[in-house]
């Protein structure tokens, strides 16, 4: 079963998403799964150097504002076995090098697992996730070769990949992230509970058993 997954290492609604598909689909272990990740940037346009807590205040309206969706996503978090640390990310990043990693490890068989370690670097370790070192040492700690992965960094390689992506997703009437699709046909918007992964996951089974009589 193929589930594409548009994400973004920024978002950390997408870390909890991705930890509930995770349980969802070891829940059905009939269940066959390929995730193929789709970059989706939520600010392509985030200036290098924007202080996190800066950015922050202002997408949500103040300092009560911010630390209400702080709260809200913690306690989610925390039930997927995720320990965000909001006050100690340094940056707000611009995600487009870290989605070319993800690409490149796809590539690799690997794109999971970076996606993975890239989000919980970036939300649980204060990872500085737009330093092409620190992208590096999380890909070689997934399986990815050092020198090639650095001078991949350090190139232009899969950079149109990533924004094409980005208006694909627009095409597609992806607005936010996550989004994931299911056999190419079923749709979720967001971190869904687990019972929805379930019950999306079981009509995917159906019907292909039902192709297959």
């Amino acid at each position: 079963m193929k589930i594409e997954v548009f994400s973004d290492v920024a978002c950390p609604w997408c870390f909890v998403g991705d930890r509930r598909l995770e349980r969802a689909i070891l829940e059905r272990p009939e269940v066959q799964a390929t995730r193929l990740w789709h970059p989706f940037q939520l600010q392509p346009g985030m200036p290098k150097g924007t202080r996190w807590a800066t950015f922050s205040e202002q997408k949500f309206g103040g300092v009560a504002q911010r630390q209400a969706a702080f709260e809200r996503v913690i306690s989610a978090g925390s039930s997927e076995g995720i320990q965000f640390d909001f006050e100690t990310m340094p940056y707000a990043p611009n995600t487009q090098d870290a989605h070319r990693l993800i690409l490149w490890a796809q590539g690799q068989n690997l794109g999971t697992q970076m996606s993975e370690r890239l989000l919980r670097g970036y939300f649980t370790e204060a990872q500085d996730v737009m330093d092409l070192e620190t992208l590096t040492q999380l890909g070689v700690e997934v399986g990815l070769e050092r020198e090639s992965t650095l001078s991949f960094l350090k190139g232009e390689d899969l950079r149109l990949e990533v924004e094409q992506s980005q208006s694909r997703a627009a095409q597609l009437g992806v607005s936010g992230v996550p989004f994931y699709v299911f056999g190419g046909k079923y749709a979720l918007s967001g971190a869904q509970p687990l019972e929805v992964f379930l019950k999306t996951l079981d009509l995917v089974i159906d019907e292909e058993k039902q192709n297959v009589v």
